[in-house]
């Protein structure tokens, strides 16, 4: 007689709260033989023969369907020997299933994933950061083909790319009632994969497990499309979501007011859910504090603005709590309701960045208040300004009816903003440098005015002129 069955741990040696590995009995004859699948968890996760959620986890279906997948094989192989009158040769089938990338007994060596969860249980990294890491663990389990050092390649991570964006974006029920659509993963999220697997990798080349990280042949790959510009609000729109008034306690209520906090902080989300108000002492009557950003451990300085103080006043000087998910959701709302789209958590961080460069706040300084690794990060914030300028000569151009060829001359200041110095509404002497990148203005100008159509354009970027100036003096 031969049985199947799913246990945990046969050997009991699990303590109490950690992970375990989930194992198939094949019992042949009363005598039962155990082959690991791969998957851990804690013991309390494990009920009648299927993986649970909790709170904090929502794995269950990948693992339970990892679990089905090294069952069946299992009992493929048992089929396959009693059709051909074979003995059953449980110790093969444990050495074809761990060809597949399944973690020995006993042997971490095998298993790519399971070392990856162990270190990433070791890192001294925020839980947000770990929770990545496992997620990239379960989604290996769920693609199969990358769980074996050995299994490591360039072929192998082009294909682990090309799966990722195949693959479904999970929706929760309140995205669902909010109206979102299905759709695949994007670049942002499967670069997201790629940049956990990578920094794994690059440990593991530093311990010795691995002789090279072949993400160092593709340097430059997996990259997602960064936006050109940075989301903010104007201070018309920042002024809308001050007078917006929903009915009081209501979650719209509370998202308002946690994104006016972060608005007038410059705090990210995560870094909102760890606020103290007791870190903060009143100089001069004013709350200042010195602190760390969650994510990185970068100091950053703060002090709390009026409309932050009225929020912290409302809610008994402590944040108004929120996850993550319903926060962006009621945003989402919120946007709906005052004409703003795509409103999201972090918008508010970008507005204060933008806003404070806007009021004349030094570069180097806002940099400090939002906790940056460097300055390039807040330079982003003076290239947005910089996009506001750009719109004013179109402004200025329409205003003053001006065509064909008109020349701006602008500076940047110390910290990168720029400023209209003069306008010139003729040919300047830069035309010669368009015309050698492959933008003629003075032939294309032409046509327009004699009503021809203009031909299709391929600029040259990189052009660099020289202008040399020849000191005259009169006497």
């Amino acid at each position: 007689m031969i049985t199947l069955s799913l246990v945990f741990d046969h050997r009991g040696r699990t303590p109490k709260g950690e992970e375990g590995p989930v194992e198939v009995r094949v019992t042949v004859n009363r005598k039962p033989y155990y082959i690991n699948t791969g998957v851990r968890v804690p013991k309390y996760r494990f009920v009648a023969g299927t993986i649970k959620d909790t709170k904090d986890t929502n794995d269950a279906d990948i693992l339970n369907n990892r679990l089905k997948t090294v069952t069946a094989f299992v009992e493929q192989e048992v089929n396959k020997c009693l059709d051909e009158r074979k003995e059953i040769d449980v110790a093969e089938i444990r050495r074809k299933v761990w060809s597949l990338g399944v973690a020995q007994d006993g042997g971490d060596d095998t298993s790519l994933v399971d070392w990856i969860k162990e270190r990433a249980k070791q890192l001294s990294v925020s839980k947000g950061t770990r929770m990545k890491y496992f997620t990239l663990c379960n989604k290996m389990l769920e693609y199969g083909k990358i769980l074996r050092w050995q299994d490591l390649s360039v072929e192998a991570i082009y294909d682990f790319d090309t799966w990722l964006h195949q693959q479904d974006v999970h929706l929760s029920e309140n995205q669902i009632k909010a109206g979102m659509e299905p759709r695949k993963m994007g670049d942002t999220g499967v670069s997201a994969y790629h940049k956990s697997l990578r920094a794994m990798l690059n440990r593991a080349l530093k311990m010795g497990k691995i002789d090279a990280n072949p993400y160092d042949r593709l340097r430059g790959e997996f990259k997602h499309s960064k936006r050109e510009t940075t989301e903010y609000l104007t201070e018309e729109q920042m002024q809308k979501i001050l007078d917006l008034t929903p009915v009081p306690g209501s979650q719209v209520d509370i998202a308002r007011d946690l994104f006016i906090f972060q608005m007038y902080t410059g705090l990210a989300y995560i870094d909102t859910q760890k606020f103290d108000a007791s870190q903060y002492r009143q100089v001069n009557g004013k709350w200042k504090f010195i602190g760390e950003r969650v994510k990185t451990g970068v100091p950053y300085v703060s002090m709390l603005l009026p409309p932050v103080v009225d929020v912290l006043e409302k809610y008994g000087w402590s944040v108004p709590k929120m996850n993550n998910q319903k926060y962006n959701l009621m945003l989402k709302a919120i946007g709906m309701c005052i004409g703003i789209e795509r409103l999201h958590s972090h918008m508010g961080r970008h507005t204060f960045g933008t806003w404070m460069l806007s009021q004349g706040a030094k570069i180097e300084n806002v940099s400090r208040m939002m906790g940056h690794t460097n300055i390039t990060q807040t330079q982003r914030y003076a290239k947005v300004q910089a996009k506001e300028v750009y719109d004013d000569y179109d402004m200025v151009a329409e205003k003053l009816k001006l065509t064909g060829n008109i020349g701006f001359d602008v500076k940047e200041r110390a910290d990168g903003t720029p400023v209209i110095m003069e306008c010139n509404p003729r040919a300047t002497a830069g035309v010669s440098e368009f015309a050698a990148s492959g933008v003629n203005l003075l032939y294309l100008n032409i046509k327009r005015c004699l009503g021809e159509p203009l031909p299709e354009l391929t600029p040259k970027y990189g052009v660099i002129m020289k202008r040399r100036y020849q000191e005259m003096y009169w006497g």
